[in-house]
């Protein structure tokens, strides 16, 4: 987050950063679950939440 911070500059609103977190939390999810990433980016939500309840 830190070093996304710096190398923009900052981000331009709060909902930017949120959306950054939200995106950063569920690709290190994924990595961690041994998930393919563009899978997972075009997964919907339930479905990737139905993945982590059974893991």
């Amino acid at each position: 987050m830190k070093l996304q911070q710096k190398i923009s500059g900052s981000f331009r609103c709060l909902a930017g950063a949120t959306d950054f977190a939200i995106i950063r939390t569920l690709l290190a999810t994924a990595q961690k679950q041994g998930w393919n990433i563009l899978e997972t980016l075009n997964a919907s939500p339930t479905a990737l939440l139905a993945s982590i309840r059974a893991a």
